[in-house]
């Protein structure tokens, strides 16, 4: 059994096809199918059910993959620790970031943190929150921007910044006369949310001091998109909570309303498994964040050096 055997096993998991796996191993097919071949006969199992299309791993196969990937994890991380340059930051990158920050905030820092770092590529994944704490741990994904706390100990946090949620609604002034409203003006009837899985929706739902969602509504709405439920607000069917950097036209200012003290906020983070070395990258994308976040949004945030907890 071979440290490569393991990775052409990960990367048939990977495509689920034999040509597109020994193209991600830069090896023929025939190399990358007799090495297959070879490690499940040394181990007595077969690890690809190949009767299926797409090509399937049995259930021990799942089991081993897993292994596999945690192995090859093991030793990245040990290569790392050996041999690597904790200052150098070049090489590709996999960052995993959720939806409701994902465009708000990349169009703000990328273009300057690639042009500054033409060493580094970035693979950008949107995905929920759940499913990027999975990959942070398996290693398909590297570094991460979510909302935090998590409290999870495979885990470090690098906080950026805490953001404001703002009521959206098409007559602000129905909750309350006044320049600000209060949480407790807030009733579940009319409330557009997110559909279940976003770690947003149920930020909103504790901000409306209800666990569960209760609705008139006489129709039934899903969304992934705070940019679709802004423009059902705009129509008259309900009203919502958003975060502040989703609200960047002067156009919108008319159908905000801030909170009144203590106004209630969402942290984000850039989170990364406990393994990970390139310290210096994570220092300079922290940096490069904050420093391109908006001037409203700075005025509100403390700033503190990088901590990785």
């Amino acid at each position: 059994m071979t440290l490569q055997q393991l990775k052409y096993i990960v990367a048939l998991d990977h495509k689920r096809h034999y040509v597109k796996a020994a193209e991600e191993c830069f090896v023929t097919q025939p190399t990358l199918t007799i090495q297959v071949k070879k490690l499940e006969d040394e181990i007595g199992s077969t690890i690809f059910n190949r009767e299926k299309t797409p090509l399937e791993p049995t259930p021990i196969g799942i089991i081993l993959i897993a292994k596999a990937k945690s192995i090859l994890r093991e030793v990245n991380e040990f290569n790392e620790y050996a041999y690597g340059d904790k200052t150098n930051i070049s090489g590709e990158y996999t960052l995993g970031i959720i939806p409701t920050i994902a465009p708000y905030l990349l169009p703000l820092f990328l273009e300057e943190f690639l042009t500054t770092h033409p060493n580094i590529k970035l693979t950008i994944k949107e995905m929920q929150t759940e499913h990027i704490v999975k990959a942070l741990h398996n290693g398909t994904l590297d570094i991460s921007i979510i909302s935090t706390p998590l409290e999870d100990p495979g885990l470090k946090e690098v906080h950026l910044y805490q953001e404001p949620f703002l009521l959206y609604c098409k007559d602000p002034k129905q909750f309350s006369q006044s320049e600000k409203v209060n949480q407790d003006d807030l009733t579940p009837e009319k409330l557009l949310l997110l559909e279940e899985g976003h770690c947003f929706r149920n930020q909103v739902l504790n901000i409306c001091k209800h666990k569960k969602e209760h609705s008139n509504h006489h129709f039934s709405f899903k969304s992934g998109s705070i940019q679709t439920i802004k423009r059902l607000v705009k129509a008259g069917l309900g009203y919502s909570l958003v975060p502040q950097l989703s609200v960047n036209q002067p156009s919108e200012d008319k159908f905000i309303k801030s909170f009144l003290n203590p106004m209630p906020t969402r942290e984000i983070s850039i989170v990364i498994n406990k393994n990970f070395t390139k310290e210096k990258l994570i220092d300079d994308l922290h940096l490069t964040i904050k420093k391109s976040i908006p001037d409203n949004l700075k005025e509100i945030n403390n700033y503190r050096k990088v901590a990785w907890r």
